[in-house]
This record gives structure tokens, sequence and C-alpha cells, in this order.
């Protein structure tokens, strides 16, 4: 079964790369990219998405895809982020199986081959699991405790310490592209189609060159994003919260009763009074911002707006097959 999904004209594997201002990583990413590719696949392309960048970074790719025949490039008109990015190059991929890589090389390449016999021996998502990682004490602490909680919150089985890096088979890569929602969380929507998945560990290494294009304040809104698309926990929070302050509320009503008509006694105090004031409108607000937060997303989805906008395509013979609701114009070079 697996030699024919091999078989035919379309490429074995399709590496998809989102990139953002990395102008000094690319020709290290694609030199070592291409052996280890050349080394484990027949045939194989290489999707460059790149995401708005404002450095030399499109020059770069147009220099790839112009000296190599395996180099596509989809270029977006703005940033649309990182997670569409990722979802556009699934869009436009068409082989048996597809990689999601990103292109920093904290993610060794050279991890492929491995992903690909797992993928060999009938499972239809091998993704990479980070033993270690190079980066400061807060921040690995920071995502330690987001696998965990996303994991204890979520109603979908998500595998800790397992990023966007993974190998998806092209049945799972078409329910993904099928899938309309604009929030997109790849990692999330991977787990939740299901199929045999496994994982396969590694050490992540530190960037190669330049900064971070995820600072704290990014990883917090995935994080966020994460929570919420998959989680009614919140929403569920809010509803115990108000059950909860309901019943100390009658309770301490009863007991004021009780004083004034039992004992004659008449509680008064101003401090007291601006405290409760104070707690009921600080968690009202609270509960109003997470409504707030899922109706956000249902107003944004209903809007049904192109997930990107495409202002150039490379390396394509024609338009790829990209998911309809989803695909922008662009120009084919």
């Amino acid at each position: 079964m697996r030699a024919a999904r091999e078989a035919g004209s379309r490429p074995t594997l399709s590496l998809v790369v989102p990139v953002f201002n990395e102008q000094e990583i690319l020709p290290a990413f694609y030199a070592r990219a291409t052996a280890t590719l050349r080394g484990c696949c027949s045939a194989y392309e290489i999707i460059f998405v790149d995401d708005g960048s404002t450095d030399g970074s499109f020059a770069a790719l147009q220099r790839l895809a112009a000296a190599d025949a395996h180099v596509r490039v989809v270029s977006f008109s703005r940033n649309f982020g990182h997670q569409t990015a990722v979802t556009a190059g699934m869009n436009y991929s068409t082989g048996a199986a597809v990689v999601v890589i990103d292109g920093d090389l904290q993610d060794p390449p050279e991890l492929i081959p491995d992903m690909l016999g797992r993928w060999r021996d009938g499972f239809q998502v091998v993704y990479a699991v980070r033993r270690t990682r190079r980066e400061h004490a807060l921040k690995r602490a920071a995502y330690r405790t987001f696998y965990r909680l996303l994991r204890r919150l979520s109603y979908v089985n998500m595998p800790l310490d397992a990023g966007d890096f993974a190998l998806m088979d092209r049945c799972v890569v078409d329910l993904l592209n099928q899938m309309p929602e604009r929030n997109r969380f790849v990692r999330g929507i991977r787990a939740w189609v299901g199929f045999r998945q496994t994982g396969i560990e590694y050490d992540r290494d530190p960037r190669f060159a330049g900064e971070s294009k995820y600072p704290l304040a990014k990883l917090m809104r995935l994080a966020y994003d994460g929570v919420v698309s998959y989680s009614f926990v919140p929403l569920r929070l809010v509803t115990q919260l108000g059950f909860l302050i309901s019943v100390v509320a009658f309770g301490m009503m009863t007991y004021i009763l009780m004083l004034k008509i039992v004992w004659g006694i008449s509680l008064v105090g101003w401090t007291s009074t601006i405290i409760v004031i104070l707690f009921l409108g600080g968690v009202q607000l609270l509960s109003l911002g997470i409504l707030g937060e899922y109706i956000g997303r249902i107003f944004d989805e209903v809007k049904r707006r192109p997930l990107y906008v495409v202002r150039d395509l490379i390396g394509f013979e024609s338009t790829p097959p990209a998911n309809e609701s989803l695909r922008s114009a662009g120009t084919v070079g």
C-alpha cells in the first residue's frame, strides 16, 4: 500500500517551510534540507512560505527557486502569522507525505529520514518530541507548563512537548485543508483528526542565526489560542465561579437577615461594601472577557474572509490545487 502511495507523478515528500525575516539562515537551511532530502527521497519539493518578510528573505527565495526546480515559493501580501503560513504550505503541497519544519534550524532536517521510516511503517502522523531545548530557563519552564496545561484542559489528547515539526500523510493533510476555521492551531488540528500517530524524540538546537520571531508575547498568544480553541474549561469555570459566588451571597444574605431579625443587630461598613462591589465587578468583567473571546472567534469565522492573500507564486507549473475556500489570487512564476 505504501509503495502505491509513492508511485505516480506526485513527489514522495513536500517540505513546508514558513519563513519570516530569515535571510541570514536560508542558505544554510536550504543546504542541509536539500542534502537530507536527496539522500532519502526519490522525488521531493520544498515549499517556502514567505509570511510578509521585510528583509531580503523573498529575494533569497527567488534565487533558490531559480537555481533549483525543487523549490517553490508562496509569498504573502503581508504578514498573516506563522500558523497561517503553515496552513498555506499544506494547501499548496502535493507530496504523498508532508513535513512541516521551521526555517530557523532549531528543528534538524536530518530527522526527516527517521520520520519517513515511521511513515513507511504505516503511521499517518509522525511528530517530533523535544527531549531537550537550549533556551533560557524561564522560556523552557513556560513551554513545559503550557504543554501540560493544554493537555489537561483540552478535550483532544495533545502530545507533550511536540510542536509543528511533524510528518503527515496525504490523507491527513487533505483533511486539514478541508477544515474551514480561521483561528488555526495546527498541532491541535493534527491531534484532533486522529489516525495512527507516533513521536520521535530529538534535542532542539538553538537558533542558527538572528533573533526569535516568537517572543514571549507571541508565545503567550499562541498558548491562549490553543486553550480557547480546544477547551471549554474557561467557560465552565465562569459558570462554576458564578454559582459559587451566588451560593456565598445567599449565605451572607441569610446571615445578615438572621442578625437583624433574631438578634436585632444591624451591620454597617462602607469598606466591606466597596470590597464586595469591586470583587463582583472584577469577576463580571473577567467573565465577560472570556465570553467575548469565544464570541469574537465566532465573529471572525462568520465573516468568511480568505485566510491569506498570495502576492506571488514561484516554481509552480500551474496554480496548485489549494483549498478553494482559502486560496487567493496571485501570480504564477
